[in-house]
């Protein structure tokens, strides 16, 4: 196993009755819409220059946000704050179409970084809604993917937010209903959902394919098999990344002691490792590795400086960058234009 240096000194190497390790869970961290969005925003500032604008945040992680920012971004809530004619940028989460007429109507440059896998659903939803079913929407109210995905079918999107919600919707025609789904939601509940409803009405339709993207998956499966072993379990990512926080719920769910989620190593507390010889650790999809390794150095220098990679899946998807950015300013093809970076 390979052994990680520690940066010393802010937690401390206390000795528990078994040795000390860490389960690093892959596929951890950056996804490929999350990879395309930011090289996206980095490309826009690159070829137009500070300011560009960006619609919310571009992916929701506080680290990711302030280094744009730093670079020349601007975030803003609306599109009505960004001056006429001026370049912005719409987040991985996608918007509606109204959000897009808005943007053209100021006559903005508008760069569309919505995710393929949330393109998809929103197009799951037109072509539903076209042919006249009500859209279950299983998904968090307020999240700017399900605002998004209810925005292109507003008289036929009804939103579940859980099991819980299932017992009190109220359809128009049982026999023509269908389901979709945020893609960041936990793989178990969202199912859990899906049996409840189907228990009230039967002829429930499933969208063509999963809504719940590759990497959320993953990443939950990861974890999963991690927690069976960790006593206890720390997720970096941001209070507002979903994918995030479900995987501190599946931790849990699967056996971890405790779980928690952090966004800086530096976040993480002494009392957590209290008695702990095994340390889960994982990120979600809109977290950048250089923060998981800032904390394994310093779990490392808390004595967790063995490290056991535990990999239950390979991802090598990469996004085409948005038309846009796939070209120089001389009109040569961009090295970047399939998106990715060195992680």
């Amino acid at each position: 196993m390979p052994r990680i240096a520690g940066s010393g000194g802010r937690l401390k190497d206390i000795p528990v009755a078994s040795p000390k390790r860490v389960l690093l869970a892959s596929p951890r961290g950056y996804c490929a819409g999350v990879d395309r969005a930011v090289v996206a925003v980095e490309k826009a500032l690159e070829r137009y220059g500070s300011p560009v604008y960006v619609r919310k945040q571009i992916v929701h992680n506080k680290h990711v946000v302030a280094t744009l920012e730093q670079q020349g971004a601007v975030f803003v809530d609306e599109v009505d704050e960004v001056p006429e004619g001026a370049h912005v940028v719409f987040s991985a989460h996608g918007v509606a179409p109204a959000v897009v007429q808005a943007a053209a109507d100021r006559g903005l440059r508008a760069i569309d970084a919505t995710c393929p896998l949330v393109t998809k659903v929103h197009r799951e939803a037109v072509r539903f809604a076209r042919d006249d079913f009500e859209i279950l929407l299983i998904g968090h109210t307020g999240h700017e993917e399900v605002e998004g995905t209810a925005g292109e079918a507003p008289d036929n999107v009804t939103i579940v937010n859980g099991p819980d919600e299932a017992d009190a919707v109220v359809v128009r025609d049982p026999e023509k209903v269908v389901w979709l789904s945020q893609t960041t939601l936990s793989v178990d509940e969202t199912m859990e959902t899906v049996r409840r409803l189907r228990e009230r009405f039967p002829a429930l339709q499933d969208p063509p394919s999963d809504d719940i993207c590759y990497a959320t998956q993953n990443r939950q499966v990861a974890i999963k098999k991690v927690a069976q072993e960790a006593d206890v379990v720390i997720v970096v990512g941001s209070a507002n990344s979903s994918n995030s926080v479900r995987l501190v719920e599946v931790a849990l769910e699967h056996g971890a002691a405790a779980a928690y989620r952090v966004d800086y190593a530096s976040e993480v507390r002494q009392e957590w490792l209290d008695g702990a010889a095994t340390v889960g650790v994982t990120s979600g999809a809109s977290v950048p590795e250089v923060l998981v390794q800032e904390l394994l150095e310093d779990l490392a220098g808390a004595g967790y400086s063995d490290v056991e990679t535990v990999q239950t899946a390979e991802e090598d998807l990469m996004f085409s960058l948005p038309r846009e950015l796939r070209t120089d300013q001389a009109g040569n093809r961009d090295e970047r234009a399939l998106g990715g970076r060195a992680r």
